[in-house]
């Protein structure tokens, strides 16, 4: 992944959409975004609806840009883990220390388009 779009997807909220029940959307905005191996993991300190979601639907559609509207819409299909090698990561993260930390979603790039 090109450094540009990293540093964005990892230095601003992003936006996360997922399909509920019915393929109607859900979107939500999270900030503890990390890239690893080529994977954008994110942690779940409060989700409910997206880890629902994504066990019963993997589908995602990310959306990120910086103050100066420089983005990117990334598409992937998404993973829950709540142990292991992600799990630990999103565990070590100093923004997540004082949150509940309940598991990572890994999401598995397939698409990545600038926005505009």
């Amino acid at each position: 992944m090109e450094e540009e779009i990293k540093k964005i997807i990892e230095e601003n909220p992003v936006a996360v959409a997922t399909v509920k029940e019915g393929n109607k959307p859900h979107v939500i905005a999270v900030a503890c975004v990390k890239i690893e191996n080529e994977k954008i993991i994110i942690t779940n300190n409060y989700m409910k609806t997206t880890v629902e979601n994504i066990q019963k639907n993997p589908r995602v559609s990310l959306a990120v840009w910086d103050k100066d509207w420089n983005g990117y819409r990334i598409d992937g299909s998404a993973e829950y883990h709540e142990k292991g090698e992600y799990y630990d990561l999103v565990k070590s993260i100093e923004e997540n220390k004082k949150h509940p930390c309940k598991g990572a979603i890994v999401i598995k790039i397939s698409e990545v388009k600038k926005l505009g």
